[in-house]
């Protein structure tokens, strides 16, 4: 356990924390609403800086990174928490710790102790080329990111944030330095669907994309299509026109296939047909890089933006690269968005 770096002290013992969008208010003895910053005696405490409890040697390409050294591995990990609490969420054994719970005995969150340091040489020992900060939400355990983020660089490490993109701008540009890639999830374009299925907001999400782009971290955008929930084809078009206007053209954006998770199990699947749909809005939007995940064999492949060649080609985490040595299209000599 380790002091916080984003608050600020308030009357009565109380404290502001910094670290996203909630700017939760903590009185002494409770956590804010990610349930892993605590505030004991008027100071603001990480209680997951040691606590990791995923650490695993990934393809690139399942964060989903595809315009960021495809074909590499990235060692992932992640601590409890997470500021949102989305009802659909993969990961709530380990994102929502208020389920998951802390050791009776001890009181410690679940997790295995392993500091910057090992976390860095362990990405080295198995052949990585970056390190991941996924699975949960990176801001709620933004020390252990950060201290691990400037070694790894030092390391000749990339860094990637898997975000639900709700961190505070101080946060941000506290981390822009030693972050390299980001994929960030843009859950909706309707801040009703934000309020009533995360617990979150979405204009803090938007600002964060572009600030992001504003400060040269290369961004990827995924979002999860919900049957009957965000799969309006008026509201796609609305979030594919922000990704082309605000973000860019090239800013790949990933469609993914839902599938019942946590508490939204009564709804079914995407139909793979509504994913094809939402690309082609995509496209006609001025996109030039969408893909569908969690449909291996669907569009999976990177084309050229200038004459549609196939430069990268993709099945599952099985990847081929066609582009030249200078990373441009073998076919019209485009350069192609990405650092390969």
């Amino acid at each position: 356990m380790i002091r916080a770096r984003l608050y600020e002290p308030l009357s009565d013992g109380a404290v502001k924390c910094l670290a996203c969008n909630h700017y939760c208010t903590i009185a002494p003895g409770h956590t804010g609403v990610c349930g892993v910053r605590e505030n004991r005696d008027g100071q603001l405490y990480s209680l997951v800086y040691d606590r990791v409890v995923a650490a695993n040697v990934d393809p690139i390409e399942k964060k989903p990174i595809f315009h960021f050294k495809p074909g590499s591995l990235s060692f992932s990990i992640a601590a409890p928490g997470c500021n949102f609490k989305c009802r659909f969420c993969q990961n709530a054994d380990i994102s929502q710790v208020r389920h998951r719970g802390a050791d009776p005995f001890t009181g410690r969150l679940a997790g295995k102790a392993m500091t910057p340091e090992a976390i860095v040489a362990k990405a080295v020992e198995q052949g990585c080329q970056s390190i991941a900060y996924t699975y949960t939400e990176p801001t709620v355990f933004f020390e252990l990111v950060l201290d691990t983020a400037m070694l790894a660089k030092d390391a000749g490490l990339a860094n990637i944030l898997v975000t639900n993109g709700f961190m505070s701008p101080k946060l941000l540009q506290a981390s822009a330095a030693v972050i390299d890639v980001a994929n960030v999830d843009l859950k909706s374009f309707s801040d009703g669907f934000y309020t009533r299925y995360c617990n979150g907001r979405l204009e803090p999400v938007k600002q964060t994309l572009k600030t992001m782009v504003d400060l040269g971290i290369m961004v990827e955008v995924t979002t999860l299509v919900i049957p009957g929930l965000n799969d309006d084809p008026n509201e796609l078009g609305q979030m594919a026109s922000f990704i082309a206007g605000e973000l860019g053209p090239s800013t790949p954006w990933h469609l993914s296939r839902f599938h019942p998770a946590f508490q939204l199990t009564q709804t079914g699947p995407t139909p793979v047909e509504t994913l094809e749909k939402a690309c082609d809005i995509g496209l006609s939007a001025g996109l030039f890089h969408v893909y569908t995940g969690n449909v291996p064999g669907a569009r999976e492949n990177t084309c050229c933006s200038t004459c549609g060649r196939t430069v990268i080609k993709r099945f599952g985490y099985s990847v081929e690269n066609f582009l030249t040595q200078t990373n441009k299209c073998p076919g019209c000599g485009s350069p192609v968005f990405g650092i390969y």
